[in-house]
């Protein structure tokens, strides 16, 4: 079952809560009556491996596009490029 933080708007009471995911939302705060809100903080999830990166996916391609993109283009447009348009 997760756990839910929850701070009250009105008296400033904060608590943790374990909640099944079917459970409603409390809204009533048990020390004053006051009105209660969901507190949402930064998770640490952490993604390993290849692919999760722009430079992961750009090593790999960029590398591989980059060195045979640059000799096609270099050489590409500038000789048949002009050829192909000119003809």
């Amino acid at each position: 079952m997760p756990t839910y933080a929850y701070r009250c708007a009105d008296c400033g009471h904060s608590f943790d809560i374990y909640q099944s995911f079917s459970d409603s939302t409390l809204t009533e705060c048990p020390e004053c009556g006051g009105d209660l809100r969901k507190v949402f903080g930064s998770l640490g999830v952490t993604f390993n491996g290849s692919g999760f990166y722009r430079t992961d996916s750009r090593a790999g391609s960029g590398a591989g596009s980059g060195s045979s993109g640059s000799s096609s283009s270099g050489s590409g447009p500038s000789g048949s490029g002009s050829s192909g348009s000119g003809s």
